[in-house]
């Protein structure tokens, strides 16, 4: 859910974890010292670099130390400090603070990580199930079209030509499919190419297309819009569409795959 949050609601939220430890902070400084207090501020670190990643969880770095700074060190009120021990705490609080952030930020990467492949993983196997199962064609491409969904994040759509016309027969994902579209799946069944998006001659699509290499009987085109994914276009999507394009040759009398070049 944090990876779908808008990048200012996520630095925005980092901040307030620093201010809601500054409140926390005025309500323990007679208890603890002043060099302690820094402890209270890693907290807001820790928790922007677990939910939101590097950027933010630096952003809280920042302003966490200027924070203490201000408020917790004599004169107060200022950002001169005129104490060598608070100097000490400040500085003290930016490395801690900076090596945590580091620290979970990239503890965070690696979980999403796992967790994406994990999902890619599930998804193609659901999508290989009702393969196996021979189940009705509008299944097995309404699963493929899942499947793809799932994977990038992104909305997805299979053409296939039917009745001597190339129209789009299932999809996931609540994809736009306007003319420009149209003319790109049908640009790359053509050319047997695949087709990126906003790229000439057909810059005014949003879904990247690869056609399925399947005899001629066999028509079907892939689409995934990349421009409305969670995730950004990846670096090598082509491995995937691959895999789901087999997978679809294969229960439809072919053995191909999708196109894997990507168009440039």
């Amino acid at each position: 859910m944090s990876r779908q949050l808008p990048l200012a609601a996520r630095y925005g939220a980092s901040l307030l974890f620093v201010v809601l430890a500054t409140g926390l902070a005025f309500i323990v400084e007679h208890l603890i010292s002043a060099p302690n207090l820094t402890l209270i501020f890693v907290l807001p670190v820790v928790a922007a670099a677990t939910f939101f990643g590097w950027g933010p969880s630096l952003a809280a770095v920042v302003a966490g130390v200027l924070a203490f700074d201000f408020f917790f060190t004599k004169p107060f009120n200022s950002f001169r400090i005129a104490s060598p021990s608070d100097l000490w705490a400040a500085g003290l609080l930016l490395v801690i603070a900076a090596a945590v952030s580091t620290l979970a930020a990239e503890s965070r990467r690696r979980a999403l990580e796992a967790r994406e492949a994990a999902e890619q993983a599930q998804a193609l196997q659901t999508l290989a199930h009702v393969v196996i199962q021979a189940r009705p064609q509008s299944e097995i491409l309404e699963a493929a079209a899942s499947a793809l969904n799932r994977i990038f994040q992104a909305p997805s759509v299979i053409f296939m030509g039917e009745a001597g016309a190339l129209r789009p027969v299932a999809s996931a994902g609540g994809p736009k499919i306007t003319s420009a579209e149209e003319e790109a799946a049908n640009g790359a069944l053509e050319t047997r190419l695949p087709v990126r998006a906003e790229t000439y001659p057909f810059d005014r699509s949003q879904f990247d297309f690869w056609p399925v290499a399947t005899p001629k009987a066999f028509s079907c085109v892939i689409g995934v819009d990349f421009t409305r994914s969670g995730r950004g276009r990846p670096a090598a999507p082509e491995r995937f569409v691959e895999i789901v394009g087999a997978y679809l040759a294969t229960a439809f009398g072919g053995s191909g795959k999708a196109a894997g070049a990507a168009a440039s």
